[in-house]
């Protein structure tokens, strides 16, 4: 289901939404679910309605994606929770959470070595460690004179297993649950993995900054 269908897949069935008609994200939930699907995919969910519906999918076996406004994965727990959905019930239909953003490609025609200024290091604890990688794109005509062409991911991917389904059953809040998930070393955060794009030269350090940091 998606609001709108931007991409036709082959072998999947799409549906456009249409608000006036009464075809919204859970009157189309319901009615799939009476189709037998393999896997479900809920554009967005935006209210409890569609977060309920969501969840009794997944109880019933069904394979659902979806997507939340939250700032990092394990915002999305909590999220849920606000929309009225019981603790019990996110940590047994929880799998996986993702977050990502997006960051520009330094420009591959005008690249050029960029040595972090004293503050970036100091920011980013980059002491001792090796720069070289580092790139910045000067600008030319292929990038418009931006120095970046292109766009890629950064993504942080939160597992959700038995400590953080305890701690979900326990209310605890997404900072909480962030906080023990990098410490046992499950989790890398949107800022590494952005970090590592700038140590690939993939990106810049000005560029992963703007994404990842609040």
């Amino acid at each position: 289901m998606e609001d709108p269908v931007e991409y036709r897949i082959e072998k999947i069935r799409q549906v456009q939404l249409n608000r006036k008609a009464g075809m919204t994200f859970a009157s189309g939930l319901r009615s799939i679910l009476r189709q037998d699907p393999d896997v479900i995919m809920v554009g967005e969910i935006r209210d409890s309605e569609t977060a309920g519906i969501a969840v009794q999918a997944a109880l019933t076996g069904h394979r659902v994606l979806s997507t939340l406004h939250t700032n990092d994965a394990a915002g999305a727990m909590t999220r849920l929770m606000d929309m009225g959905i019981e603790p019990f019930l996110v940590s047994s239909v929880m799998l996986v959470s993702f977050a990502q953003r997006l960051v520009r490609k330094v420009c591959p025609h005008c690249r050029m070595p960029q040595a972090p200024s004293a503050e970036a290091v100091k920011y980013w604890r980059l002491d001792g460690v090796d720069t070289n990688g580092f790139a910045v794109g000067q600008g030319c005509f292929n990038c418009m004179h931006t120095g970046y062409k292109g766009r890629t991911g950064v993504y942080e991917v939160l597992v959700i297993d038995p400590m953080i389904q305890d701690m979900i059953l326990k209310r605890q809040s997404a900072h909480e649950i962030n906080r023990a998930a990098v410490e046992a070393g499950t989790l890398a955060t949107l800022r590494d993995n952005a970090l590592e794009k700038v140590f690939q030269g993939i990106t810049s350090l000005e560029e992963a900054a703007s994404a990842v940091l609040m």
